[in-house]
């Protein structure tokens, strides 16, 4: 399993299933996530906040998150320079 990030209101993911982290403004990015609700494939881990980022999974599952892309990915590379770090 791989390391595991906090998305906010005590929400991790694994960092190994994340295929991209991207805003929810464009209408592509909102058709996917009405897909993935209507599917039953979407987590929504923002706990009633507005969603600020959406993270595609592995399995074709979202996340909807309350913290901001850049903030996501400032973690998940935080986590990889630790893993670096534990390997050597």
């Amino acid at each position: 399993m791989g390391r595991l990030i906090h998305i906010g209101f005590g929400n991790v993911v694994n960092t190994g299933k994340i295929i991209a982290i991207v805003s929810p403004d464009s209408a592509p990015v909102k058709r996917l996530v009405q897909k993935a609700k209507e599917n039953g494939m979407a987590i929504d881990a923002t706990q009633g906040r507005k969603t600020k980022a959406v993270l595609i999974m592995e399995n074709s599952q979202i996340v909807l998150s309350a913290l901001l892309p850049e903030t996501i990915s400032g973690r998940a590379q935080a986590e990889d320079a630790v893993q670096a770090e534990d390997g050597n």
